[in-house]
């Protein structure tokens, strides 16, 4: 198991109510490739430093997990096809810089 750090951002017409649902969905395809959530940060609406999708701020959320190195492919493809979704960003975790 290898430690991943799960970042995104999700579109700034979601409600609260609709980035805590997705927050959960993204805990399950964790959990559903046998991988585990650690701690789960929401960072509030955040303005971009630049406009994507014609947008100018959005919901930061950052999830701390335990993966197998074949499960971040498929939390990948759900956050790609995850139209709420704007930006996302997958990182393994290096060991030794802990």
């Amino acid at each position: 198991m290898r430690q991943y750090e799960v970042a995104f951002i999700v579109h700034p017409e979601v409600d609260e109510n609709g980035v805590a649902e997705l927050t959960e969905k993204v805990q399950g395809w964790v959990t559903a490739g046998g991988g585990t959530v650690e701690k789960v940060d929401r960072l509030g609406k955040k303005r971009f430093a630049y406009v994507i999708r014609k947008q100018r701020e959005g919901h930061y959320v950052l999830l701390q997990t335990t993966m197998n190195a074949s499960t971040p492919i498929e939390v990948e493809r759900n956050l790609r096809l995850n139209e709420q979704v704007m930006r996302f960003m997958i990182t393994k975790i290096d060991p030794k810089s802990l």
